[in-house]
Protein backbone atom coordinates (compact mmCIF):
# COMPACT_ATOMS: atom_id res chain seq x y z
CA UNK A 1 0.00 0.00 0.00
CA UNK A 2 1.56 3.31 -1.08
CA UNK A 3 1.64 6.63 0.75
CA UNK A 4 -1.36 8.12 -1.07
CA UNK A 5 -3.55 5.11 -0.36
CA UNK A 6 -2.64 5.28 3.34
CA UNK A 7 -3.45 8.98 3.45
CA UNK A 8 -6.78 8.33 1.72
CA UNK A 9 -7.72 5.65 4.24
CA UNK A 10 -6.77 7.94 7.12
CA UNK A 11 -8.99 10.66 5.70
CA UNK A 12 -11.91 8.30 5.19
CA UNK A 13 -11.63 7.02 8.74
CA UNK A 14 -11.43 10.54 10.13
CA UNK A 15 -14.61 11.50 8.28
CA UNK A 16 -16.39 8.48 9.68
CA UNK A 17 -15.31 9.35 13.23
CA UNK A 18 -16.64 12.87 12.69
CA UNK A 19 -19.97 11.47 11.53
CA UNK A 20 -20.31 9.29 14.65
CA UNK A 21 -19.26 12.20 16.87
CA UNK A 22 -21.92 14.49 15.33
CA UNK A 23 -24.79 12.05 15.85
CA UNK A 24 -27.17 13.42 18.55
CA UNK A 25 -27.17 10.33 20.75
CA UNK A 26 -25.06 8.24 23.10
CA UNK A 27 -24.11 4.59 22.70
CA UNK A 28 -21.61 1.90 23.68
CA UNK A 29 -20.39 -0.60 21.08
CA UNK A 30 -18.45 -3.73 22.08
CA UNK A 31 -16.39 -5.16 19.21
CA UNK A 32 -15.70 -8.89 18.98
CA UNK A 33 -11.92 -8.24 19.17
CA UNK A 34 -12.32 -6.87 22.71
CA UNK A 35 -12.27 -3.09 22.38
CA UNK A 36 -15.15 -0.73 23.11
CA UNK A 37 -16.33 2.49 21.47
CA UNK A 38 -18.15 4.86 23.84
CA UNK A 39 -20.09 7.86 22.57
CA UNK A 40 -21.61 10.47 24.89
CA UNK A 41 -23.76 13.06 23.15
CA UNK A 42 -21.78 16.27 22.72
CA UNK A 43 -18.38 14.63 23.31
CA UNK A 44 -15.75 12.98 21.06
CA UNK A 45 -15.57 9.22 20.65
CA UNK A 46 -13.78 7.30 23.39
CA UNK A 47 -12.04 4.07 22.35
CA UNK A 48 -10.94 1.59 25.00
CA UNK A 49 -9.20 -1.78 24.64
CA UNK A 50 -8.66 -4.56 27.15
CA UNK A 51 -4.97 -5.21 26.35
CA UNK A 52 -1.95 -3.32 25.08
CA UNK A 53 -1.83 -5.52 21.98
CA UNK A 54 -5.41 -4.66 21.09
CA UNK A 55 -4.65 -0.95 21.59
CA UNK A 56 -1.74 -1.20 19.17
CA UNK A 57 -3.89 -3.02 16.65
CA UNK A 58 -6.59 -0.37 17.02
CA UNK A 59 -4.10 2.45 16.53
CA UNK A 60 -3.14 1.22 13.07
CA UNK A 61 -6.72 0.38 12.04
CA UNK A 62 -7.17 3.61 10.00
CA UNK A 63 -4.14 2.66 7.91
CA UNK A 64 -5.04 -0.91 7.00
CA UNK A 65 -8.84 -1.14 6.68
CA UNK A 66 -10.49 0.09 3.44
CA UNK A 67 -13.66 2.15 3.72
CA UNK A 68 -16.02 -0.57 2.52
CA UNK A 69 -14.88 -2.71 5.45
CA UNK A 70 -15.30 0.22 7.84
CA UNK A 71 -18.94 0.39 6.70
CA UNK A 72 -19.40 -3.20 7.81
CA UNK A 73 -17.71 -2.39 11.12
CA UNK A 74 -19.99 0.56 11.99
CA UNK A 75 -23.23 -1.00 10.71
CA UNK A 76 -24.28 -2.44 14.12
CA UNK A 77 -23.87 1.00 15.67
CA UNK A 78 -25.75 2.91 12.98
CA UNK A 79 -28.59 0.38 13.04
CA UNK A 80 -29.31 1.44 16.64
CA UNK A 81 -29.94 5.05 15.65
CA UNK A 82 -33.60 6.15 15.24
CA UNK A 83 -32.80 8.43 12.28
CA UNK A 84 -32.25 7.57 8.62
CA UNK A 85 -28.61 7.08 7.60
CA UNK A 86 -27.47 6.08 4.11
CA UNK A 87 -24.08 5.84 2.37
CA UNK A 88 -23.93 6.35 -1.39
CA UNK A 89 -21.13 5.76 -3.86
CA UNK A 90 -20.42 8.16 -6.72
CA UNK A 91 -23.24 6.64 -8.81
CA UNK A 92 -25.92 7.07 -6.14
CA UNK A 93 -25.87 3.38 -5.24
CA UNK A 94 -26.41 2.62 -1.56
CA UNK A 95 -23.45 0.92 0.07
CA UNK A 96 -25.17 1.16 3.46
CA UNK A 97 -28.74 1.84 4.63
CA UNK A 98 -29.52 1.59 8.33
CA UNK A 99 -32.45 -0.46 9.58
CA UNK A 100 -34.58 2.55 10.55
CA UNK A 101 -34.46 3.97 7.02
CA UNK A 102 -35.37 0.63 5.43
CA UNK A 103 -38.26 -0.14 7.78
CA UNK A 104 -39.77 3.36 7.63
CA UNK A 105 -39.83 3.13 3.81
CA UNK A 106 -41.42 -0.30 3.83
CA UNK A 107 -38.31 -2.27 2.86
CA UNK A 108 -36.79 -5.32 4.49
CA UNK A 109 -33.73 -4.73 6.66
CA UNK A 110 -30.52 -5.16 4.71
CA UNK A 111 -32.31 -5.27 1.34
CA UNK A 112 -31.25 -1.86 0.03
CA UNK A 113 -27.48 -2.27 -0.33
CA UNK A 114 -26.54 -2.27 -4.02
CA UNK A 115 -29.68 -0.42 -5.11
CA UNK A 116 -30.07 3.21 -6.16
CA UNK A 117 -31.27 5.70 -3.57
CA UNK A 118 -34.37 6.42 -5.68
CA UNK A 119 -35.51 2.83 -5.02
CA UNK A 120 -35.72 3.70 -1.33
CA UNK A 121 -37.18 7.21 -1.46
CA UNK A 122 -39.25 6.70 -4.63
CA UNK A 123 -39.15 10.29 -5.88
CA UNK A 124 -37.38 11.83 -8.94
CA UNK A 125 -33.59 12.17 -8.70
CA UNK A 126 -33.69 15.96 -8.86
CA UNK A 127 -35.76 16.05 -5.64
CA UNK A 128 -33.49 13.73 -3.66
CA UNK A 129 -31.41 16.00 -1.43
CA UNK A 130 -28.49 13.61 -0.90
CA UNK A 131 -27.97 13.36 -4.69
CA UNK A 132 -27.53 17.14 -4.73
CA UNK A 133 -24.29 16.67 -2.82
CA UNK A 134 -23.13 14.25 -5.51
CA UNK A 135 -23.99 16.70 -8.30
CA UNK A 136 -22.56 19.83 -6.66
CA UNK A 137 -19.70 18.28 -4.62
CA UNK A 138 -20.96 20.35 -1.67
CA UNK A 139 -21.97 19.20 1.79
CA UNK A 140 -25.41 20.08 3.16
CA UNK A 141 -25.75 21.31 6.75
CA UNK A 142 -29.05 21.33 8.65
CA UNK A 143 -31.29 21.92 5.63
CA UNK A 144 -34.96 21.65 6.54
CA UNK A 145 -37.13 19.96 3.93
CA UNK A 146 -40.81 20.89 4.15
CA UNK A 147 -42.69 17.99 2.63
CA UNK A 148 -45.22 15.55 4.07
CA UNK A 149 -42.55 14.13 6.39
CA UNK A 150 -40.72 17.33 7.35
CA UNK A 151 -37.11 16.56 8.16
CA UNK A 152 -33.61 18.03 8.42
CA UNK A 153 -30.76 16.80 6.21
CA UNK A 154 -27.01 16.69 6.76
CA UNK A 155 -24.52 15.22 4.30
CA UNK A 156 -20.78 14.54 4.49
CA UNK A 157 -18.51 13.91 1.52
CA UNK A 158 -15.54 11.54 1.48
CA UNK A 159 -13.15 12.13 -1.46
CA UNK A 160 -10.59 9.97 -3.18
CA UNK A 161 -7.00 11.12 -3.46
CA UNK A 162 -7.75 12.55 -6.94
CA UNK A 163 -10.59 14.70 -5.58
CA UNK A 164 -13.45 12.54 -6.87
CA UNK A 165 -16.25 11.49 -4.52
CA UNK A 166 -15.84 8.14 -2.83
CA UNK A 167 -18.89 8.31 -0.58
CA UNK A 168 -21.64 10.73 0.39
CA UNK A 169 -23.15 10.08 3.81
CA UNK A 170 -26.66 11.34 4.49
CA UNK A 171 -28.31 11.72 7.89
CA UNK A 172 -32.03 12.56 7.98
CA UNK A 173 -33.58 13.86 11.23
CA UNK A 174 -37.38 13.68 11.13
CA UNK A 175 -38.96 16.69 12.79
CA UNK A 176 -42.67 16.10 12.15
CA UNK A 177 -43.35 14.69 15.63
CA UNK A 178 -41.48 17.63 17.20
CA UNK A 179 -43.55 20.15 15.24
CA UNK A 180 -46.77 18.33 16.12
CA UNK A 181 -45.80 18.46 19.80
CA UNK A 182 -45.10 22.19 19.49
CA UNK A 183 -48.51 22.78 17.88
CA UNK A 184 -50.25 20.81 20.61
CA UNK A 185 -48.40 22.80 23.27
CA UNK A 186 -49.54 26.08 21.67
CA UNK A 187 -53.10 24.78 21.41
CA UNK A 188 -52.97 23.78 25.08
CA UNK A 189 -51.81 27.24 26.12
CA UNK A 190 -54.57 28.88 24.07
CA UNK A 191 -57.21 26.55 25.51
CA UNK A 192 -55.94 27.19 29.04
CA UNK A 193 -56.18 30.94 28.46
CA UNK A 194 -59.74 30.65 27.14
CA UNK A 195 -60.76 28.42 30.06
CA UNK A 196 -59.35 30.94 32.53
CA UNK A 197 -61.26 33.80 30.90
CA UNK A 198 -64.52 31.81 30.93
CA UNK A 199 -64.18 31.05 34.64
CA UNK A 200 -64.09 34.74 35.59
CA UNK A 201 -67.59 35.65 34.28
CA UNK A 202 -68.98 32.38 35.69
CA UNK A 203 -67.79 33.43 39.13
CA UNK A 204 -69.47 36.82 38.68
CA UNK A 205 -72.76 35.22 37.59
CA UNK A 206 -72.68 32.85 40.55
CA UNK A 207 -72.20 35.77 42.93
CA UNK A 208 -75.18 37.66 41.53
CA UNK A 209 -77.36 34.55 41.69
CA UNK A 210 -76.54 34.17 45.39
CA UNK A 211 -77.31 37.84 45.92
CA UNK A 212 -80.67 37.61 44.14
CA UNK A 213 -81.62 34.33 45.81
CA UNK A 214 -82.88 36.09 48.94
CA UNK A 215 -84.88 38.67 46.93
CA UNK A 216 -87.00 36.44 44.72
CA UNK A 217 -89.97 34.22 45.41
CA UNK A 218 -89.22 30.77 46.91
CA UNK A 219 -89.93 28.88 43.68
CA UNK A 220 -87.32 30.89 41.79
CA UNK A 221 -84.91 30.75 44.75
CA UNK A 222 -85.11 26.96 44.67
CA UNK A 223 -84.29 27.05 40.95
CA UNK A 224 -81.18 29.09 41.79
CA UNK A 225 -80.01 26.80 44.60
CA UNK A 226 -80.91 23.43 43.08
CA UNK A 227 -80.06 23.95 39.41
CA UNK A 228 -78.33 27.15 38.32
CA UNK A 229 -75.70 27.53 41.05
CA UNK A 230 -74.80 23.78 41.08
CA UNK A 231 -74.40 23.82 37.29
CA UNK A 232 -72.11 26.84 37.50
CA UNK A 233 -70.09 25.06 40.20
CA UNK A 234 -69.87 21.99 37.97
CA UNK A 235 -68.63 24.12 35.06
CA UNK A 236 -66.04 25.72 37.34
CA UNK A 237 -64.91 22.28 38.50
CA UNK A 238 -64.43 21.15 34.89
CA UNK A 239 -62.40 24.25 34.10
CA UNK A 240 -60.25 23.81 37.23
CA UNK A 241 -59.52 20.18 36.37
CA UNK A 242 -58.74 21.08 32.77
CA UNK A 243 -56.29 23.78 33.84
CA UNK A 244 -54.57 21.25 36.10
CA UNK A 245 -53.77 19.22 32.98
CA UNK A 246 -53.20 22.01 30.48
CA UNK A 247 -50.65 24.05 32.40
CA UNK A 248 -48.27 23.53 35.32
CA UNK A 249 -49.80 24.18 38.71
CA UNK A 250 -48.05 25.73 41.66
CA UNK A 251 -47.25 22.99 44.14
CA UNK A 252 -46.22 23.08 47.78
CA UNK A 253 -43.65 20.32 47.80
CA UNK A 254 -42.25 19.23 51.15
CA UNK A 255 -40.53 16.23 52.66
CA UNK A 256 -43.21 14.05 54.26
CA UNK A 257 -43.00 11.00 56.46
CA UNK A 258 -44.84 8.22 54.61
CA UNK A 259 -46.27 6.71 57.79
CA UNK A 260 -47.68 10.03 59.02
CA UNK A 261 -49.14 10.96 55.64
CA UNK A 262 -50.98 7.65 55.27
CA UNK A 263 -51.95 6.79 58.86
CA UNK A 264 -52.76 10.25 60.21
CA UNK A 265 -53.60 12.50 57.27
CA UNK A 266 -54.94 10.55 54.29
CA UNK A 267 -56.96 7.93 56.16
CA UNK A 268 -58.97 10.64 57.95
CA UNK A 269 -60.45 11.93 54.70
CA UNK A 270 -60.89 8.51 53.09
CA UNK A 271 -62.64 7.10 56.16
CA UNK A 272 -65.15 9.96 56.05
CA UNK A 273 -66.02 9.08 52.44
CA UNK A 274 -66.15 5.39 53.31
CA UNK A 275 -68.63 6.01 56.12
CA UNK A 276 -70.78 8.28 53.93
CA UNK A 277 -71.07 5.68 51.14
CA UNK A 278 -71.07 2.52 53.31
CA UNK A 279 -67.69 1.32 52.02
CA UNK A 280 -65.60 -1.32 53.75
CA UNK A 281 -62.18 0.42 53.78
CA UNK A 282 -59.07 -1.51 54.82
CA UNK A 283 -55.58 -0.03 55.14
CA UNK A 284 -52.67 -2.48 55.16
CA UNK A 285 -49.37 -0.70 55.78
CA UNK A 286 -45.95 -2.27 56.15
CA UNK A 287 -44.49 -0.93 59.44
CA UNK A 288 -41.19 -0.20 57.66
CA UNK A 289 -42.68 2.82 55.90
CA UNK A 290 -42.61 4.79 59.18
CA UNK A 291 -38.91 5.36 58.39
CA UNK A 292 -39.47 6.45 54.78
CA UNK A 293 -39.68 10.02 53.49
CA UNK A 294 -40.81 11.33 50.12
CA UNK A 295 -41.22 14.72 48.47
CA UNK A 296 -44.83 15.66 47.79
CA UNK A 297 -47.73 18.07 47.94
CA UNK A 298 -50.19 16.60 50.45
CA UNK A 299 -53.21 18.45 49.03
CA UNK A 300 -52.55 17.21 45.49
CA UNK A 301 -51.94 13.65 46.64
CA UNK A 302 -55.15 13.77 48.67
CA UNK A 303 -56.95 14.77 45.45
CA UNK A 304 -55.52 11.68 43.72
CA UNK A 305 -56.85 9.30 46.38
CA UNK A 306 -60.21 11.06 46.55
CA UNK A 307 -60.52 10.66 42.77
CA UNK A 308 -59.71 6.95 43.04
CA UNK A 309 -62.24 6.59 45.87
CA UNK A 310 -64.92 8.32 43.78
CA UNK A 311 -64.20 6.04 40.81
CA UNK A 312 -64.58 2.97 43.01
CA UNK A 313 -67.86 4.23 44.45
CA UNK A 314 -69.23 4.79 40.94
CA UNK A 315 -68.17 1.25 39.97
CA UNK A 316 -70.02 -0.39 42.88
CA UNK A 317 -71.98 -3.50 41.95
CA UNK A 318 -74.60 -5.40 43.94
CA UNK A 319 -72.08 -6.47 46.59
CA UNK A 320 -70.95 -4.17 49.37
CA UNK A 321 -68.05 -2.11 48.09
CA UNK A 322 -64.71 -3.09 49.59
CA UNK A 323 -61.57 -1.01 49.08
CA UNK A 324 -58.16 -2.22 50.17
CA UNK A 325 -55.13 0.06 50.30
CA UNK A 326 -51.79 -1.71 50.64
CA UNK A 327 -48.59 0.26 51.20
CA UNK A 328 -45.08 -1.12 50.98
CA UNK A 329 -41.52 -0.27 50.01
CA UNK A 330 -40.56 -1.48 46.55
CA UNK A 331 -36.85 -0.90 45.74
CA UNK A 332 -36.50 2.92 45.77
CA UNK A 333 -40.22 3.59 45.63
CA UNK A 334 -43.16 3.83 47.95
CA UNK A 335 -45.81 1.63 46.35
CA UNK A 336 -49.50 2.16 47.11
CA UNK A 337 -51.96 -0.43 45.77
CA UNK A 338 -55.56 0.83 45.68
CA UNK A 339 -57.95 -2.05 44.90
CA UNK A 340 -61.74 -2.40 44.86
CA UNK A 341 -64.21 -5.21 44.22
CA UNK A 342 -66.39 -3.15 41.87
CA UNK A 343 -67.74 -4.02 38.45
CA UNK A 344 -64.37 -3.50 36.74
CA UNK A 345 -63.58 -1.79 33.45
CA UNK A 346 -64.19 -3.43 30.09
CA UNK A 347 -61.08 -3.97 27.90
CA UNK A 348 -62.28 -1.65 25.14
CA UNK A 349 -62.73 1.16 27.67
CA UNK A 350 -59.67 0.43 29.81
CA UNK A 351 -57.15 1.63 27.19
CA UNK A 352 -58.59 5.18 27.42
CA UNK A 353 -59.14 5.64 31.16
CA UNK A 354 -56.31 8.19 31.53
CA UNK A 355 -57.36 10.23 28.47
CA UNK A 356 -58.75 13.72 29.23
CA UNK A 357 -62.55 14.04 28.91
CA UNK A 358 -63.01 10.30 28.44
CA UNK A 359 -65.93 9.08 30.54
CA UNK A 360 -68.55 6.35 30.36
CA UNK A 361 -70.84 8.26 32.74
CA UNK A 362 -73.37 10.80 31.48
CA UNK A 363 -72.53 13.06 34.40
CA UNK A 364 -68.77 12.52 34.42
CA UNK A 365 -66.20 15.06 33.22
CA UNK A 366 -63.61 12.44 32.30
CA UNK A 367 -60.86 14.45 33.97
CA UNK A 368 -60.43 12.73 37.35
CA UNK A 369 -57.95 10.06 36.31
CA UNK A 370 -56.20 12.40 33.87
CA UNK A 371 -55.58 14.89 36.65
CA UNK A 372 -54.50 12.11 39.01
CA UNK A 373 -51.96 10.77 36.53
CA UNK A 374 -50.61 14.28 35.92
CA UNK A 375 -50.22 14.88 39.66
CA UNK A 376 -48.33 11.61 40.20
CA UNK A 377 -46.08 12.31 37.21
CA UNK A 378 -45.37 15.80 38.63
CA UNK A 379 -44.17 13.95 41.74
CA UNK A 380 -41.75 11.95 39.53
CA UNK A 381 -43.93 8.92 40.14
CA UNK A 382 -46.00 6.46 38.14
CA UNK A 383 -49.73 5.67 38.11
CA UNK A 384 -50.88 2.48 36.40
CA UNK A 385 -53.93 0.23 36.60
CA UNK A 386 -55.36 -3.17 35.81
CA UNK A 387 -58.96 -4.33 35.81
CA UNK A 388 -61.21 -7.34 35.30
CA UNK A 389 -64.75 -8.38 36.19
CA UNK A 390 -63.75 -8.74 39.86
CA UNK A 391 -62.62 -5.14 40.30
CA UNK A 392 -59.99 -2.53 39.50
CA UNK A 393 -56.55 -1.98 41.01
CA UNK A 394 -54.44 1.18 40.75
CA UNK A 395 -50.71 1.19 41.44
CA UNK A 396 -49.01 4.37 42.62
CA UNK A 397 -45.23 4.57 42.88
CA UNK A 398 -43.52 7.57 44.48
CA UNK A 399 -39.75 7.96 44.85
CA UNK A 400 -38.53 7.86 48.44
CA UNK A 401 -35.48 9.28 50.15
Amino acid sequence: MDYYELEQLKKENQMLQELLTDLPMSFTFQHKDGYTINKVDGHPLSIEASTEIECNKLNIMPEIIPFKEIEVFVAPILNLIPYHIVFLDSDGIMTFCNDQAAVDHGEAKGSMVGRHIRDLIKIPDEKIIILESLRTNQEIIDREVLDRNYYKVNTKLIHNSDGSINRVIGVFYFLKSIKEAEKQAVAGRIAAGIAHEIRNPLTTVRGYLQLLQSKVEPKVANLFSELLIPEIDRANKIITDFLAIAKPAQTNMEWMNAGYFLNDYLITFLQTQATLYNVDLQLEINPNIDNLFFMGDREELLQVFMNLMQNSIQAKNIEKLKITIQVQEEENYLQVIFADNGSGISPEVFANIFEPFFSTKDYGTGLGLSVSKKIIENHSGLLTAKSNQHGTTFYIELPIK
